[in-house]
């Protein structure tokens, strides 16, 4: 891109603050920053016409964790670890909540709810037994206990017939949620650039050089909020991890409200506008689906169409009217990544498909990180 004085002048010049990735990180920290720096010349780049990863493509779960998670966290964690992993998520929520309102992001608390396999005899016995156990060690998070056994009431076929239901998880709208953090940015002068990639930087003495596929300028501290795709600017181990979603048309006289964790965690599936959101299956092809490429594949959008059939909506008429991925960011454990990395740069990413619960707070402590 070839500027004019104006341009540069105007746009890319004494930038105090930028910011890569509008996702739910990125525009957090953007609006923190604002609050600590009226006066500062504040950018976020964005390399898609929409925000890139997952925080447009995510199935909106505001989720703490399933039982058999937390479970598999303790037999790798600490207790103490595993509630503070926990309660990261519940305050997160909470902040999304108080910045942006329930209204606005359309958060709904029907529940979350796991459902457990025929054949999955032994994980459901372990849930079960460590009901009491989960429930003790988080009540400090909840103030209640939030783990509890219900009926099979929307009669989903072919699982066990009392689901794990957390009483506190809830549901939001996602796109809702998107796009009252743009409005938000907007009316707080800072501007979002889209279709901007970094390609590098380099730090100098007193900023950092950025060359992005349209113009090169400096700004005096860069803050890296990717996600899944980090690893293609820092050296930090991020994992891509792709998540494929499909969404069902309308159902009429659709019966089933909730957000459903399904064989561990791997299938997920909620109620949206009187249709059935149904996504995951990362785990019949790990290795494929740790990709950068946003795509679907016959063979995981096969099975989610064969599970919804066989047990979710057996005996209801259904058609796909939309399919899509999105990418996490995920790594051995499941602390994100926030740290500094050179005197002007920092980094918080890796939020391990936890973008709705903890995004708010990482964007936070990213902005405060520069402080």
């Amino acid at each position: 891109m070839n500027l004019s004085y104006w341009e540069y002048k105007t746009w890319l010049s004494n930038i105090d603050f930028t910011i890569v990735g509008s996702g739910i990180v990125g525009l957090n920290c953007a609006l923190v920053l604002r609050q600590k720096y009226p006066e500062a010349k504040i950018m976020v780049l964005e390399k898609g016409i929409l925000p890139e990863g997952a925080s447009t493509k995510n199935a909106g779960f505001a989720c703490f964790g399933s039982i058999s998670e937390i479970i598999a966290d303790l037999n790798r964690h600490s207790g103490e670890e595993v509630v503070q992993l926990v309660s990261q998520r519940w305050k997160g929520i909470q902040l999304l909540r108080k910045n942006l309102g329930d209204s606005a992001i359309g958060y709904q608390r029907y529940g979350g709810h796991e459902l457990f396999m025929e054949t999955k005899e032994e994980l459901y016995a372990t849930c079960r037994e460590s009901l009491e156990r989960v429930n003790t060690l988080l009540k400090p998070v909840f103030k209640t206990e939030a783990f509890q056994l219900q009926e099979n009431r929307f009669h989903f076929k072919n699982i066990k017939e009392q689901y794990i239901t957390n009483i506190l998880e809830a549901q939001i709208d996602t796109g809702k949620m998107m796009r009252a953090l743009l409005h938000l940015v907007a009316k707080n002068d800072i501007r979002v650039w889209n279709a901007i990639q970094v390609e590098e930087f380099q730090e100098t003495g007193n900023g950092v050089e950025v060359r992005t596929n349209a113009f090169a300028y400096k700004t005096k501290k860069l803050l890296i909020a990717t996600n899944g795709f980090a690893s293609q600017l820092i050296k930090e181990k991020v994992q891509p991890a792709r998540a494929q979603v499909l969404v069902t048309k309308p159902i009429p006289n659709l019966h089933v409200k909730g957000t459903f964790h399904l064989d561990e965690g791997y299938y997920y599936f909620r109620n949206i506008d009187n249709r059935i959101l149904f996504g995951g299956g990362r785990n019949l092809d790990f290795k494929g689906e740790e990709t950068y490429e946003q795509s679907e594949t016959p063979l995981i959008q096969n099975r989610l169409e064969e599970m919804l059939a066989e047990i979710i909506l057996p005996n209801t008429p259904f058609e796909v009217e939309r399919r899509w991925s999105g990418t996490m960011g995920v790594g051995a454990v499941k602390k994100p990544i926030l740290k500094q990395l050179s005197n002007n740069v920092y980094c918080g990413v890796r939020l391990g498909g936890m973008g709705v619960a903890i995004g708010s707070q990482i964007g936070r402590d990213l902005a405060e990180l520069s402080f």
